[in-house]
């Protein structure tokens, strides 16, 4: 496998602190490595340093000769005067641009909704955000640096770019570094996860749910002092095994060892008993949509919407942009009123929504966190029955990656991130018994998202979340529904089944000539009965392979901790046979997904 770029010995340090230390990190043909970490620790400086745009204080970047090398900043670039078309193609000639089927492509899955000669002044954030990831995507990148190439873009939009990602940089074309909070997208595209910490940055096998697998693994073996934050991992674990069975597809011996680690992990929520608690806390009448609809002139937001939502359903809210996801949300909270139809609020309910902006922290913003927080209540209530823990707002306010020393920063000063969860902290501290969340995931880290999960986990009372992070949506709540063409519509299937609602609206909407070759395409890939008795037959004799290989390399291991660690030729002969190992048992679980993915079409 060809190596793109690498880095040795990186050392960074800012005036208040060390970035990086002692660095050493590669970049190979084929490459999707995906960057985790928390806010601050220094993503996005790698991404720079890596890309060329900073230099080191000590260390070096390497790239191969004649790389090509494209990156997508966080910052908005685009010039206001230029027009869609030239921010994407520039002055190629439209037979030359609409004759490369990868830049129709592009164009079709991320702008095919904004004017084409439209001028970028006049777009929005997220519109503008678009039209700067299909300007990067339509060019030839041997390395792609992506810094949060999901912002602003909705579950279609991020599910596009994934198989777009995936197809491009194919096995040995190129390499592919990403730095998002975007769980599902992380283990859709990456096959490797860079987690960045404590001035270095460790590497870890395949996408997001892997890395939850070995950095578990590895706070075991290592027994940190990390207690709390190990114990988030492992439920998180615990969910991504028996709450997303779209995730296991992988081989035997890594579904044992998941297992066998939350053997001893609680379900992440008890149903019946928090549906109890939030019947007790808001009667049986919640919000009822009857026949609602929202009109703005001729124009028909929403149409013949009938929910009854009960006390304690947690559901998630679909749909493109622009659907009508907010008007819904206003409906229930009452701030909008239905031009047709009525609304029906439970005499107990109090609503409080978490919105996009942060309009509860406006008045407090020269006020210290402390002081925000001790106008509220004195204690918060964890959980309920026999499980129920009482929490100061310090005490909740740490759960949720504050510092003591936090406590005393103005809020004006605090980050994105941490405004985002005081003011989540805020709104729980009111006590309401209906809860929405409005894009809840901005500015969060995949641990801070992790801990805000947790503490929804233990909430008792009616949730519901619009988010187009689609790892939050599966992780916090029970049933999706989706808005389609004014419609409100139950998703029995998640995700999956708006997906492909989606993918039929369009197809139902465009001509499509060549269906019946794709068709005679798909049948001719089709595997005959011999060929799949064969592949299984196949299959399970890898899946002993394995199982065998798995004890072999646990039992290298032993040998290599047992052994006299000052005979050098020794130690080396066992690390050569462990590599030997390992190397086979990579080929043989490449070959376990091949066949896998043979016998599944």
């Amino acid at each position: 496998m060809a190596h793109l770029l690498g880095a040795e010995n990186l050392h960074l340090e800012f005036p208040t602190r060390v970035i990086f230390d002692a660095v050493t990190i590669g970049i190979d043909e084929g490459d999707r490595i995906g960057i985790v970490g928390r806010n601050g620790d220094g993503k996005s400086t790698l991404l720079g340093l890596l890309a060329g745009r900073l230099e080191p204080d000590s260390g070096r970047v390497t790239h191969r000769r004649g790389i090509t090398i494209g990156v997508l900043d966080q910052r908005d670039v685009l010039d206001d005067d230029a027009t869609v078309a030239g921010a994407i193609v520039g002055e190629m000639a439209e037979h030359e641009w609409a004759g490369d089927a990868r830049i129709r492509d592009v164009i079709a899955g991320l702008v095919s909704d904004i004017p084409w000669q439209g001028r970028i002044g006049s777009l929005s954030g997220g519109q503008r955000r678009r039209v700067a990831l299909a300007a990067l995507l339509v060019g030839d990148w041997d390395v792609l640096f992506l810094d949060e190439p999901t912002n602003h873009l909705d579950v279609e939009g991020i599910a596009w770019l994934a198989d777009h990602l995936k197809r491009r940089w194919s096995p040995g074309s190129g390499g592919l570094v990403v730095v998002t909070h975007d769980r599902w997208f992380l283990d859709e595209i990456c096959t490797a996860t860079w987690e960045v910490h404590d001035r270095i940055v460790e590497p870890f096998e395949g996408g997001y749910a892997a890395y939850i697998l070995q950095r578990v693994e590895r706070d075991r073996m290592a027994a940190v002092a990390e207690q709390k934050r190990q114990n988030l991992a492992r439920k998180e674990l615990a969910w991504l095994r028996r709450g997303a069975p779209a995730r296991t597809a992988k081989p035997k011996f890594r579904i044992d060892a998941a297992n066998e680690l939350i053997a001893d992990v609680p379900e992440i929520r008890d149903p019946v008993e928090l549906q109890s608690l939030a019947v007790s806390r808001l009667g049986k009448d919640v919000v009822d949509l009857l026949e609602a609809g929202v009109s703005y002139g001729d124009k028909v937001v929403l149409r013949d919407i009938e929910w009854r939502i009960a006390p304690g359903e947690r559901t998630g809210i679909l749909g493109v942009n622009g659907a009508g996801k907010s008007t819904l949300l206003g409906l229930i909270d009452g701030s909008v009123a239905p031009s047709t139809g009525r609304v029906k609020h439970g005499k107990t309910v109090k609503v409080a929504t978490l919105t996009q902006r942060l309009d509860e922290l406006e008045e407090h913003l020269d006020d210290p966190v402390r002081i925000v927080i001790g106008r509220l209540r004195t204690t918060y209530t964890i959980g309920s029955g026999s499980k129920a823990t009482e929490l100061t707002p310090g005490q909740l306010l740490e759960r949720l990656g504050f510092s003591s020393a936090q406590l005393s920063t103005p809020v004006r000063d605090l980050s994105g991130g941490q405004k985002r969860r005081l003011q989540l902290l805020l709104i729980l501290l009111e006590q309401p018994n209906v809860l929405i969340l409005d894009e809840p995931t901005n500015d969060l880290d995949t641990d801070m998202l992790a801990a805000i999960e947790d503490l929804l986990d233990s909430w008792p009372g009616t949730l519901l979340v619009v988010s187009h992070d689609r790892y939050l949506i599966e992780r916090v709540t029970d049933q999706q529904f989706a808005i389609l063409d004014t419609h409100l519509r139950h998703l029995p299937g998640g995700v999956d089944e708006y997906l492909r609602l989606r993918k039929s609206q369009m197809a139902d909407a465009a001509t499509q000539p060549s269906a019946p070759a794709a068709s005679a395409a798909s049948v001719s890939t089709a595997l005959t009965g011999a060929e799949r008795r064969a592949a299984e037959k196949e299959l399970s004799a890898i899946d002993r392979k394995i199982t065998k290989l798995g004890t072999q390399i646990a039992g290298t291991h032993e040998k290599l901790a047992a052994h006299d660690q000052s005979d050098y030729e020794g130690l080396g002969v066992l690390s050569g046979q462990l590599r030997e190992q390992e190397n086979e048992l990579s080929e043989l679980e490449t070959r376990w997904l091949e066949l896998s993915e043979q016998l599944e079409t």
